[in-house]
């Protein structure tokens, strides 16, 4: 395998020449090999519609340079797409509120706008990933916007699920109906109650859920 390096505030470090990712990603992927699962799909979808989003707002306010912004919405069309599904490494479990996708996807972006753009990939020169893809952007910003709308996104398989494991509980309350137990309040034996109303108490407590999700 073939190498670039690239360098950031901690040095410099190899990343894969054929990679859209760049140093702070592959920091990362070396930093949090916990899982080996990537970010899901509906938050990488989210992110991608939010930088997207963001560049169609800085293009409307003359924030950004007519031929940045649109470099940055067509490659992240492409990524929509499914062209660079690949390229998306960063783990589920990652430390920093999401820093490290965030700047995963700001990095797969920058990299290939700047390649729409003549730039070959790791230099930065025309399209950066902070100063460019991610302007007027924080993860504190980005993570939760990605994260309520991947959720809107799955919502219907999502209240499925919740309906079932919700009549799930419910069948168990009205199953352990008899069976006494003491409850617990700090490890300390509190109001005796049947694991039936435990169960119930649970079921009641997805079916609230629920009910808020429709709401949002």
């Amino acid at each position: 395998m073939q190498y670039r390096t690239e360098k950031d505030s901690l040095g410099e470090k190899k990343v894969p020449a054929a990679a859209y990712y760049g140093v702070q990603t592959q920091r990362a992927v070396e930093n949090f090999p916990v899982s080996g699962r990537p970010t899901h799909p509906a938050v990488r979808w989210a992110f991608l519609q939010q930088k997207k989003a963001s560049a169609l707002a800085h293009l409307d306010l003359k924030a950004l340079p007519r031929e940045i912004g649109d470099a940055i919405v067509a490659a992240a069309d492409e990524a929509l797409a499914g062209r660079y599904d690949d390229q998306f490494v960063v783990e589920e479990y990652q430390a920093g509120a999401g820093t490290s996708f965030n700047m995963n996807c700001n990095e797969v972006l920058a990299n290939r706008a700047g390649e729409i753009l003549g730039e070959p990939r790791g230099t930065y020169r025309k399209v950066h990933p902070n100063d460019h893809v991610n302007k007027g952007q924080s993860t504190n910003d980005t993570f939760p916007t990605a994260l309520h709308v991947a959720t809107l996104h799955l919502h219907r398989g999502v209240d499925a699920a919740l309906a079932a494991l919700e009549r799930s509980l419910l069948r168990k309350g009205r199953e352990f109906a008899g069976i006494p137990k003491s409850g617990r309040t700090h490890l300390q034996d509190a109001v005796p109650l049947t694991l039936g109303q435990e169960f119930t108490a649970m079921g009641r407590t997805v079916a609230h859920a629920r009910r808020l999700l429709d709401e949002a």
